[in-house]
């Protein structure tokens, strides 16, 4: 992550401790290549896909652009995640975490083994303007992900320097599945996978 954002970060872990939570960053910077990978993986049924609600579906029963819809609710098209920014992370309390459990985030998560952390993470992003859950709510395009975070000063000039050329260019030389789909309706992947709440 960017070093300002490491620093951003430390009242936050800070808080949380002194509330008595252990949290943890599962997913911080993550590079294009990696972004890639989690997105072939779902599109050749190498990792399920989920509907809206968070339960499996059967990839092999939808047409191409159900399986493109069902991958982009919960992982961002490579070049589009915000994790490429180094200003975004999925955090979780490691303190609910026993032996042999995996961290899920997913809506399910936060709502059970982790709702006493995202309760109390609510009223801390509350009490400052710095972070904020881009995906807090649903705008048509990714799920809500309560877990996600984004610091608000570095994450905003990143959204701004968004080139969908650029994108369509770096897509086109990579090796992503569903590629004649994604390039063919590009711009309203774009517009409708990148709104944000502010």
């Amino acid at each position: 992550m960017h070093p300002t954002v490491i620093e951003a970060l430390q009242p936050l872990l800070q808080a949380a401790e002194s509330a008595g939570f252990q949290p943890a960053v599962a997913s911080g910077y993550r590079d294009f290549e990696r972004q890639l990978a989690i997105f072939n993986a779902k599109a050749r049924g190498q990792r399920p896909l989920l509907d809206s609600q968070g339960q499996v579906l059967q990839a092999e029963r939808l047409s191409e652009e159900q399986r493109l819809a069902a991958i982009l609710r919960w992982s961002a098209l490579p070049g589009l995640s915000r994790h490429h920014w180094g200003t975004d992370l999925d955090i979780y309390d490691a303190g609910v975490c026993v032996e042999g459990y995996q961290v899920q985030l997913t809506q399910a998560e936060c709502d059970g083994a982790m709702a006493g952390f995202h309760q109390w993470l609510t009223g801390w992003l509350d009490q400052q303007s710095d972070w904020y859950r881009p995906y807090r709510e649903d705008l048509g395009g990714v799920a809500p992900e309560p877990w996600h975070l984004s610091f608000r000063p570095w994450a905003r000039q990143c959204e701004g320097v968004l080139n969908p050329a650029r994108l369509a260019q770096v897509l086109e030389a990579s090796d992503i599945e569903l590629k004649a789909l994604i390039l063919s309706d590009l711009p309203a992947l774009v517009a409708r996978y990148t709104r944000v709440a502010d």
